[in-house]
């Protein structure tokens, strides 16, 4: 006889996890709020954490009962989520380019589910080791999942590819979401920035003229920190790319578990 989590498909955790995220970001745009921007999140991030731990939980779960993911794996992802929240430790321009390079590289060699909870681990591991734990945590784990999830999407193609140019490609996708989680990070505050200047937000925008009041406040607050970031995300991955990648490709292949199909009836 099925289990629940045998008939319950593995993917429909992590589509559910994308959804959360989507809705933790972007609710406070139809439900605004009167807190202030110190505030922001500090009633409802308890449970946006203890929701994505949850699904973290079932999806690491499910992956081990249905044969995707062996205890080996599980272990290399605890390496690997502990060894880049230690990187964060280092001081790099833009802050978080020591954590990002490894998750990209651990989701490319990996694939996209690993790097989706490469993501979530290593943030979360971080946050204790540097105390960094606050109302914005979930949705730091969120985006790093993000970048995570698509370097495993970029890694299903780019492996094709020869091994110099797969470094190049790699390294452009760093350098873009350098920017990118500069701005997916800033909307779990911005929505609470509200008024009448040119950067901030207010209830009846619409959404081109939100748009652009959001790429102004981005500009003047977050681009040339993210620029240094993303230069540097770029530059770690360009060095140490080629030899880490080699590497952890070779232990996702030795670790690859075996599906065995058991009956359904």
């Amino acid at each position: 006889m099925n289990t629940t989590s045998q008939r319950v498909p593995t993917a429909m955790v992590y589509v559910l996890m994308v959804v959360v995220g989507v809705a933790a970001f972007l609710y406070p745009f139809w439900f605004p709020s009167n807190a202030f921007p110190g505030s922001a999140h500090a009633g409802d991030a308890p449970l946006w954490a203890a929701a994505i731990g949850a699904l973290v939980v079932g999806a690491v779960s499910l992956e081990v009962r249905r044969g995707t993911m062996n205890g080996a794996v599980v272990a290399v992802l605890g390496v690997l989520g502990a060894s880049a929240a230690l990187l964060r430790l280092i001081d790099l321009p833009g802050n978080n380019a020591g954590i990002f390079f490894l998750v990209i590289l651990g989701g490319v060699a990996f694939g996209p589910r690993f790097g989706v909870l490469l993501g979530i681990t290593a943030m979360a591991t971080s946050a204790v080791i540097t105390g960094g734990i606050g109302p914005w945590l979930p949705f730091q784990m969120l985006a790093l999942s993000w970048m995570g999830g698509t370097a495993g999407l970029l890694g299903r193609w780019s492996a094709r590819l020869p091994a110099r140019v797969e470094v190049l490609v790699v390294a452009g996708f760093g350098w873009c979401w350098g920017f990118a989680y500069g701005a997916v990070m800033n909307l779990w505050s911005w929505p609470f920035l509200q008024g009448d200047g040119d950067t901030l937000w207010r209830p009846g925008l619409g959404v081109g003229r939100t748009a652009e009041h959001y790429w102004a406040y981005y500009v003047a607050t977050s681009f040339g920190w993210d620029a240094a970031g993303a230069l540097c995300n770029a530059i770690l991955l360009l060095v140490t790319g080629s030899a880490l990648l080699r590497t952890l490709r070779r232990f996702a292949h030795r670790l690859e578990p075996v599906v065995e199909l058991v009956p359904t009836t």
